[in-house]
């Protein structure tokens, strides 16, 4: 009964851990949209609000803070790791230390951008479970797509606001990067509704998986 009543959360939360780890190794490369340009994580990073909205649906707003807190605690320690490992000695006959810097983000100045994006992960996601627990109310409880776009697009406005001026103000113009990726954003935003809906939908197929906030 146990394993049946939180395999859902379980696999939710997993999914989240690991696409926000992999969101910020993949935000090393930028990448091209037409004329568009944004770091490669912003898909793998999109997917952690719908988890986030899909788990406040179903087993309430504490259950999602307590996620958003394990993702940053997570990525914290993953940093860390990171850190260490380009810390310590490399073998005489291993030539890639400068490559893996490179790729892992670790190179000259990026504690600030590090930084950064652990500020906006923060902010932008405890905005997202207020936000979707507060139209929850209004609609009383109805109208799932609302909520969802709702919360999901202010607060990708605010991850973007904040994490390209925390990280690149002074350095390039910031506002042609924050209209660009806020655009990618609200696009991927309004797509993942559907997929917020099937999740809800084949969890609640179970009455055990529903948990009540206590």
């Amino acid at each position: 009964m146990f394993e049946q009543r939180w395999r859902p959360f379980l696999i939710l939360s997993s999914i989240f851990i690991g696409s926000l780890v992999i969101s910020e190794i993949l935000t090393n490369k930028i990448i091209a949209l037409w004329e568009i340009y944004v770091p490669a994580g912003v898909l793998a990073y999109a997917i952690t609000f719908v988890i986030t909205d899909t788990v406040e649906e179903i087993w309430g707003k504490n259950y999602a803070n307590q996620l958003v807190f394990a993702g940053f605690l997570t990525l914290g320690v993953v940093l860390l790791l990171i850190w260490l490992a380009i810390l310590m000695p490399s073998a005489p006959f291993w030539k890639d230390e400068k490559a893996f810097t490179t790729v892992l983000g670790m190179t000259r100045g990026a504690t600030r951008i590090t930084i950064a994006s652990l500020i906006a992960y923060l902010v932008s996601q405890y905005h997202d479970v207020w936000a979707f627990n507060f139209w929850k109310k209004v609609t009383k409880g109805r109208h799932l797509w609302l909520r969802n776009n709702a919360s999901t697009i202010t607060s990708q406005a605010i991850d973007t606001c904040l994490f390209i001026f925390l990280a690149f103000y002074g350095v390039v113009p910031i506002l042609p990067l924050i209209l660009g990726q806020y655009f990618v954003k609200i696009c991927i935003a309004l797509l993942d509704t559907p997929f917020v809906y099937l999740l809800v939908y084949f969890i609640r197929k179970k009455p055990e998986a529903e948990v009540k906030d206590r």
